[in-house]
């Protein structure tokens, strides 16, 4: 039986990996942004360079964005 993760669309960078972003990703019920850094660091030698670095970088700005709102948030609600 064949599995989805044993084919890939545009080329072989994710199917050509002992364990595929997308299965990690999956096993640790990871949100989006945090899916996303996992792509793009996983792929970027096989794909785009650098500019894989940079959308992974602009997803953990993101995720740090984020956390700080959200601990703002929370720093209000706690006065």
């Amino acid at each position: 039986m064949t599995k989805a993760t044993d084919t890939q669309v545009g080329g072989s960078h994710y199917t050509s990996m002992t364990i595929q972003p997308l299965e990690f990703i999956m096993a640790n019920q990871m949100a989006y942004c945090e899916a996303n850094v996992i792509k793009y660091i996983s792929r970027w030698r096989n794909k785009n360079g650098v500019e894989d670095l940079l959308k992974a970088q602009h997803y953990i700005e993101l995720l740090i964005q984020a956390a700080n709102e959200d601990s703002s948030e929370d720093a209000k609600g706690n006065v």
